[in-house]
């Protein structure tokens, strides 16, 4: 017994440390577990707060590149169908916004021509205000002088002072004098003061935003070049995602095609409707039409030695189109501009001849331009214009009259080329194939145009 006793604890003594060695070897593997599942969440939470934290950087990043594309869409639609102010720079919120902003656009032009350009006419169209062929030879442009600030809270002031050269003498001139409201509710803008009319598409543009040096046959022979009065404009914007403007204007009627301030100095009055917007981010457009009502009060026009003075009404109808194209809404590197307007005048009164005979006149006429600019790369654009008229025959008391228009129609063919170093430099070559007048006319221009100071935005 004794013996079995003694075998039993001899071999506890010799197991003991087998199982000691077995459970310090489990502990031990275990821990390591531990260890690597414990090393294996650490890595896979930096992972996993890494990739969160670049997929927070990409939305952030995302979102601010969309917020930057909208803005951009947002501000070119802005600029491609509302109409801002010819040139005026948007008002501010800090103290420089009431500080006067000056700006000056230099012009000059070399032009050469068939035809002696003092004699030109275009029969059937007496020719008033500015319409006419520019000089001939080198010749100083209108320096214009643009003042511009906001005047408080509530009104903004424009001024444009160009240097003209008369007869060899210099003078400054009140171009555009107005104040506009920038606080009237419910989408209204109030100008006062004097101002390009509010009609057509080239009317408020001023001569160094045009894409040719001059102006098409039809504003030269029914506004004279560019309607310019003293009056009162009012502007409704709609609160619509597709743009839509209404404007209403009373002017004094003293510049052609009104004349003598007739009605007590309410001598004409236009109506506008215009509206526009995007097709993508490549593509925008406007259209428009107008209308302007104008009384002549000893009108005169013509020549200066033998005036044709009217005496009645000028009723005009404008529509207008636009398209632009621009890839992805880039202008600096591609673009292409086409505008097409049409033109319907009719005038009824009565014409004092040269030769001292009061004649009744009522007649239509019409007239159209197409014009389309491209952009090919950088700086450098072309264009091509055709402009025409049409006139009724206002009947055989005005034979051998200037009012007689011809059999063929007037009309006029454009080509033209400029490089632009920035948005402040132009120098533009130019050449027009004129069959409006008696007879053929070939005309080569040359024309530099440059600002310095400040600047605004131009309209559509």
């Amino acid at each position: 017994m004794r013996i079995i006793v003694l075998g039993m604890l001899w071999t506890c003594l010799i197991s003991n440390p087998v199982i000691l060695f077995a459970q310090t070897g489990n502990e031990s593997e275990i821990e390591q577990i531990r260890a690597e599942l414990a090393a294996m969440r650490a890595d896979y939470e930096s992972r996993i707060e890494m990739l969160e934290k670049r997929l927070d950087e990409a939305e952030k990043e995302t979102a601010t590149s969309q917020q930057a594309v909208e803005s951009i869409a947002s501000r070119q639609a802005e600029q491609a169908v509302q109409p801002v102010a010819t040139g005026m720079p948007s008002a501010g919120s800090n103290d420089n916004a009431f500080n006067p902003a000056l700006g000056v656009i230099f012009q000059g032009q070399v032009w050469a021509y068939d035809n002696d350009p003092d004699d030109y006419m275009i029969p059937g169209f007496p020719l008033g205000g500015e319409a006419g062929p520019l000089p001939e030879g080198l010749a100083l442009g209108e320096t214009e002088i643009n003042i511009s600030a906001n005047v408080d809270d509530k009104f903004t002031a424009w001024l444009t002072a160009p240097i003209a050269i008369e007869d060899g003498e210099a003078g400054i001139e009140i171009e555009e004098a107005w104040i506009e409201t920038m606080a009237l509710p419910a989408g209204l803008t109030l100008r006062m003061g004097r101002h390009f009319a509010n009609i057509g598409y080239l009317n408020e543009k001023h001569a160094h935003t045009w894409d040719f040096a001059d102006q098409p046959l039809p504003y030269q022979a029914f506004l004279g070049g560019q309607y310019l009065d003293d009056g009162v404009g009012l502007r409704w914007l709609a609160p619509t995602d597709l743009y839509l403007e209404f404007s209403g204007e009373v002017n004094r009627g003293a510049n052609y095609p009104a004349g003598g301030a007739g009605r007590s100095g309410f001598g004409s009055y236009a109506l506008h409707a215009r509206s526009g917007g995007d097709i993508g981010f490549s593509h925008s457009w406007m259209a428009g039409f107008s209308y302007l009502q104008a009384d002549a009060d000893d009108r005169a026009s013509g020549s200066e030695d033998e005036p044709l003075i009217f005496n009645g009404e000028s009723d005009l109808m404008m529509a207008e189109f636009v398209w632009k194209w621009a890839p992805n809404g880039n202008i600096r590197q591609r673009n292409f501009k086409f505008v097409a307007e049409y033109l319907w005048r009719n005038e009824d009164g009565l014409y004092s001849l040269p030769d001292g005979r009061l004649q009744p006149y009522d007649t239509d006429q019409q007239g159209w331009y197409l014009q389309a600019v491209y952009q090919p790369f950088p700086r450098w654009r072309m264009g091509l214009r055709w402009d025409q008229l049409s006139s009724d025959n206002p009947g055989e008391a005005f034979d051998g009259t200037p009012l007689m228009p011809l059999a063929d129609d007037p009309r006029r063919y454009s080509i033209m080329a400029d490089w632009s170093n920035s948005e402040f430099s132009r120098l533009r070559l130019q050449y027009t194939l004129d069959q409006a007048g008696l007879e053929d006319d070939k005309q080569w221009g040359l024309q530099y145009i440059f600002s310095i100071g400040a600047h605004g935005a131009h309209a559509f």
